[in-house]
């Protein structure tokens, strides 16, 4: 019986502990968005998704919109995860842009990866707010 009183009190407590597991998970799910994000992405949305061009919102010669900053100074954080990762997908040209989808290109935990890595450019009040209404 003494066993059984300490095996469930270790039981007990042990449970009480965060070892770490779930903000080591989410810290390597946000340097895989990082790898993926500056291997597929950053050739256009700048480094740290910071864009290469002051004014994002206005066409290029050749009729296209460049690639918008999401690093939270843009929309990016407007849109749903779910739009998000359609435009992953689908790529950015329903939106006036030139971005290729990457549906094919990547995995979903790569996709997931790179909506995570993107959250965590973005300033704290912009993540709480994107939190606060997509619940994420």
């Amino acid at each position: 019986m003494k066993i059984l009183i300490i095996l469930s009190s270790v039981l007990f407590l042990s449970a009480c502990f965060d070892s770490g597991d779930a903000q080591a998970k989410e810290a390597d799910k946000v340097q895989l968005g990082k790898t993926t994000f500056d291997k597929n992405c950053l050739v256009c949305h700048g480094k740290a998704g910071g864009g290469l061009v002051k004014d994002w919102k206005k066409r290029q010669a050749d009729g296209n919109f460049p690639a918008p900053p999401v690093n939270g100074t843009a929309h990016t954080w407007h849109h749903s995860p779910a739009q998000l990762l359609r435009t992953i997908n689908n790529g950015g040209a329903q939106f006036g842009g030139q971005m290729p989808g990457f549906k094919n290109q990547l995995n979903e935990a790569e996709k997931q990866a790179l909506l995570d890595y993107i959250h965590s450019l973005w300033p704290k009040d912009i993540q709480q707010k994107y939190d606060a209404r997509f619940s994420k």
